[in-house]
């Protein structure tokens, strides 16, 4: 699946990706959104959430 998303995105195709799992979701992403409670907590690079140790435990902790 990732690889497909990659290829689409070579292509010029834009793909909105919802996924709970964070891992696979920050190795096909360019830009990330973050939702909590119906409003947008976050927005920006994959490498700008996963350095985010606050963001992380706050939104995406289990």
């Amino acid at each position: 699946m990732a690889e497909c998303i990659r290829e689409m995105h070579r292509r010029g195709v834009a793909v909105v990706l919802v996924e709970q799992k964070l891992a696979i979701a920050l190795k096909v992403s360019t830009r990330v959104c973050v939702m909590g409670h119906g409003q947008i907590v976050f927005e920006g690079t994959p490498q700008q959430l996963a350095s985010d140790d606050r963001l992380l435990a706050d939104w995406l902790a289990v």
